[in-house]
């Protein structure tokens, strides 16, 4: 049976029409031998076994990545995002939902980048394996990880005061309010926090508005200041300052077509 990913030495970057009709397609995208990228748009799904409603038009990426290109960029510890992976690819299952969080509007313009980017005269595996690259770690970042060693109680701690922030980001509560509805003192809160999620409560609350920014971004009905506002933050320009250090790219700029 020959192998999933092509045999670098044969090629280093290829496009595969699979499927063609008018608007609808499915792209195959071989990046490198160990990153291949399926672009697929459909507007009669009923064969595609995803769970999507019929005569639904579909849009869905599929990324797969080899585990030795994984393996390249493991640090030995467990709570990075591609030990945790790659450690679950070694285990005997067949599939298994890591996480649920939907494409925002930085991960199509990534998307876009892979897909639609004019080809260059050479070096394209090395061009789209950086923007792959791009993606993974964007992606990697939207992932909650924590050390195992975390007792219970600190976890639970945590774990509500997430669930308030999840609930009221926009307009915040104080470390005052917030330690007093997970019934523990301010001290003791930011402590646990940091230690479980990796990042101060106020850092957290600024990651949560960017991503759900992203999303309204991704929607394209409202305008980069009512997105700011939306979201928590009172002036357009330092909402933009702020995606642009997160991301690498003002939010102006994932609007233009």
């Amino acid at each position: 049976m020959d192998s999933f990913f092509f045999n670098l030495t044969d090629t280093k970057y290829k496009t595969t029409k699979l499927f063609e009709n008018k608007d609808e397609h499915i792209t195959r995208i071989d990046i490198s031998n160990s990153i291949v990228f399926f672009d697929i748009n459909l507007l009669n799904n009923e064969d595609m076994k995803f769970p999507i409603k019929k005569s639904q038009k579909s849009k869905i990426f599929i990324l797969f990545i080899a585990d030795f290109f994984l393996k390249r960029y493991l640090s030995f510890n467990k709570n990075e995002p591609i030990d945790f992976l790659y450690e679950k690819i070694q285990e005997d299952i067949s599939l298994e939902q890591i996480t649920s969080q939907p494409l925002d509007a930085f991960s199509l313009y990534i998307i876009d980048k892979i897909i639609n980017s004019k080809q260059y005269h050479n070096m394209n595996s090395i061009r789209y394996e950086h923007n792959i690259m791009e993606f993974i770690i964007h992606r990697f970042t939207l992932l909650d990880m924590y050390d195992k060693n975390i007792n219970e109680e600190e976890l639970q701690i945590a774990k509500r005061a997430k669930e308030h922030l999840l609930k009221n980001f926009a307009n915040a509560p104080t470390i005052h309010i917030l330690a007093h509805l997970c019934a523990t003192n301010e001290s003791k809160l930011k402590k646990i926090f940091k230690k479980v999620y990796k990042m101060t409560i106020y850092c957290y609350i600024q990651k949560l508005r960017l991503e759900k920014a992203n999303l309204l971004l991704k929607d394209r009905i409202l305008n980069i200041g009512e997105i700011a506002r939306d979201v928590g933050y009172k002036h357009q320009g330092h909402f933009s300052k702020l995606f642009f250090e997160t991301y690498g790219i003002y939010p102006k700029d994932l609007l233009k077509d």
